[in-house]
């Protein structure tokens, strides 16, 4: 069995990439030196060098790699080696121009990026392996050796690409998935529009079209893109396994919703040996600390619960965003402990040393432009000695209360053009009803619509509009055995294929749900209707209303105007011994949070009403004990509860019954017993 930890690392991951061959050799003792005064432990190496490392066509120099891994190991800093395969040197496109993409309108990439590659190219693959195996070959066995770091980012800027080697590998990837050329007509429903395909021969990538294509087609080439860069990965990775035993692999993930769609992380978690994360904050005038605790609870999610390692995020601002303010003071302590309560095994930065020539020059760095006598740094080494306290949380896991389903091909699929509202936004809904949870002080699992959900007291379906026929058995079950369900509008509605399931809206959640629906009614822009409950009570909605008609659900909540005026709004449905809650409207902030206080009811799941807004509350529980960690994101001091006493690792006092946590600032709670 592979490694699931950086080999030799005993203690919290806390470091950055480390770019050293943009500075002259001089500089690396410096850069050591401070490392160690940092408190660094692991960094990421080799990620964009392949250029350097093979400067001519099968002409190599590892000379300053072999001096840059002797230099870190003789100062105990492990090493996290990139197999530079995202960015191919200028030699290799010259030769073999038709590895760079080629989009949908016709358009090649040119070389001068990163990213450009057309991930069904046999010389692209080739040379890649090349690459992979000489560097197993050569530090394989370097005692400074602890991950493999395989190209990076995986669909980001490009992931499709639309040329003549994807069109002839999307005919094979369709052959082997679907066996005949029936079966693909059958699936995308080409007897529309006279779409039908004698042969696979006949069948191109959905390239630029008059109108509309075929949205089957187009949810099966996103399937595809995905699955060829797997391929790829598994491909870098196999050698590495074979070449460098014991050594784990992985390569750096995306799962903040807003920053990468076109990768299925459940499919991905699956393949690597360590699930890694880079997250950025988007800085867009939300709380950027629950899309933070989102992004973490997925990440963790996609490890199947286990520990997970931040590998990227950023000290201060970045520079990609139209606007990239500056974090405040202390707040990146805070985000990369909050990583950690959520899972991570430590807190890794991109970059070390802030560059000063390229596109990332203004992106901040564990070590700034202005150096050492900088707020930065010295909050930097201030972060380095708080994770040094807390190594022995490493290998414990996170406490989950409720789960959230989520599936990125229902994402893709919804996506597509030509569905009955361009408002209506799967991720909105996600990041709304996910902030409700987090604002009710639970903490969230993501899990795929047909994982075992037996463990959770509510589950919640922010919006699937693709689901499968065993994904609807599964939530089926789940109730009938006594779990609550919560499920918004517009899910349930087509299967894999896109296709619209059999019978009324919404297809497999018919019997849970207790109800049907005759007729989609979304609203114009900027249109709301009120709903009324039994006691007389108003909440608003908008975007999406719905007529529902109830087959045993009961109504909580009508539509009191608009066109759905008298039909039901929300409802719910006694099935088993669970029950199942239906909204069929977009819900505002006060809305969601008096729905989910029913379903919590429901769930019996206590409130947590002593805990202020924006002061989250996680465990993580494993063999070496308890740990509470609490995180102040207001300007003000808060009080959190205890059940038990501990020891508070970050300032090494006693804390009992209740813990001071300052504005601002974070407590980790190893509890006695």
């Amino acid at each position: 069995m592979p490694e699931t930890s950086p080999k030799g690392l005993t203690r919290l991951a806390f470091g950055g990439d480390y770019n050293p061959e943009q500075w002259p050799e001089s500089v690396w003792q410096e850069d050591v030196r401070l490392m160690r005064e940092a408190g660094v432990t692991m960094v990421s190496a080799g990620i964009f060098s392949w250029a350097l490392l093979e400067p001519s066509p099968g002409v190599y120099d590892f000379g300053w790699l072999d001096r840059l891994f002797d230099l870190l190991h003789e100062n105990g800093i492990r090493v996290d080696l990139g197999t530079p395969t995202v960015v191919p040197p200028v030699w290799f496109y010259r030769a073999h121009p038709d590895a760079l993409p080629v989009t949908a309108e016709g358009v090649r990439y040119e070389f001068g990026s990163r990213g450009a590659i057309c991930h069904s190219n046999a010389d692209y693959r080739a040379a890649a392996a090349n690459i992979t195996t000489r560097l197993a070959e050569r530090y394989a066995d370097h005692p400074a050796l602890a991950m493999w770091h395989v190209h990076n980012e995986y669909g980001v800027p490009v992931s499709a690409c639309y040329c003549d080697s994807c069109a002839a590998h999307f005919r094979r990837w369709l052959e082997s998935t679907y066996g005949t050329v029936d079966a693909v007509n059958e699936a995308w429903g080409t007897a529309f529009w006279g779409q039908r395909y004698g042969g696979f021969e006949d069948i191109n990538p959905p390239r630029l079209s008059p109108t509309v294509g075929n949205p089957a087609q187009a949810l099966d080439y996103k399937r595809f893109a995905d699955a060829t860069m797997r391929e790829n990965f598994r491909m870098e990775r196999d050698i590495l396994h074979r070449l460098a035993p014991g050594i784990p692999v992985t390569t750096n993930f995306m799962t903040a919703l807003s920053q990468c769609d076109s990768v299925d992380y459940w499919a991905w978690g699956r393949e690597v040996d360590i699930v890694t994360n880079d997250h950025y904050l988007i800085t867009d005038g939300r709380r950027t600390h629950v899309n933070l605790a989102m992004a973490a609870d997925l990440t963790r999610s996609v490890a199947g619960g286990a520990p997970w390692i931040l590998l990227e995020h950023s000290t201060s601002g970045v520079n990609w965003q139209a606007r990239n303010p500056a974090k405040a003071p202390g707040q990146m302590a805070r985000n990369s402990l909050a990583h950690v309560a959520r899972g991570s095994e430590g807190a890794m930065f991109f970059q070390w040393r802030q560059s000063r020539r390229g596109a990332e020059k203004f992106h901040s760095s564990m070590l700034p432009h202005g150096g050492t006598d900088t707020r930065v740094w010295r909050e930097v080494v201030e972060l380095g000695a708080s994770l040094d306290s807390l190594s022995t949380i490493r290998g414990t896991r996170t406490e989950a209360d409720v789960a959230v389903l989520w599936d990125w091909h229902s994402w893709w699929a919804q996506s597509l053009d030509w569905r009955p509202s361009e408002d209506h936004d799967a991720r909105e809904r996600a990041d709304a009803f996910y902030e409700t949870l987090y604002d009710r002080h639970l903490t969230v699992d993501f899990a795929h619509p047909e994982a075992d959900l037996s463990r959770y007291p509510l589950v919640v379906v922010p919006a699937l509009y693709l689901m499968t026929e065993a994904a609807g058995n599964n939530v089926r079950e789940y109730v009938e055995n006594g779990g609550t369900l919560v499920v918004s509008y517009f899910s349930g509605i087509v299967d894999e294929h896109d296709a619209v399931h059999e019978g009324a809206y919404p297809g497999p959640l018919r019997d849970v749900l207790g109800l049907t629906i005759e007729e989609f009614s979304p609203l114009l822009k900027d249109q709301s209707v009120r709903l009324t409950g039994p006691d007389g009570s108003e909440l608003s909605g908008d975007v999406w209303t719905e007529f529902v008609v109830p087959r045993g659900a009961e109504t909580v909540w009508t539509y009191a105007d608009g066109l759905t005026a008298g039909h039901p709004a929300v409802t719910r449905h006694r099935y088993g011994q669970g029950s199942a809650w239906y909204v069929s409207t977009r819900l505002g902030a006060e809305g969601l949070d008096a729905l989910l206080g029913w379903a919590t009811e429901d769930a019996r799941i206590a409130p947590r009403a002593d805990l202020p807004r924006d002061v989250e509350v996680v465990r993580r529980t494993g063999e070496t004990g308890t740990y509470v960690f609490a995180i102040n994101h207001t300007g003000a001091d808060a009080k959190v509860s205890l059940e038990v006493s501990g020891t508070e690792l970050l300032t090494g006092e006693r804390a009992a019954g209740r813990l001071e946590v300052p504005a601002g600032a974070v407590r980790v709670v190893r509890l006695d017993g």
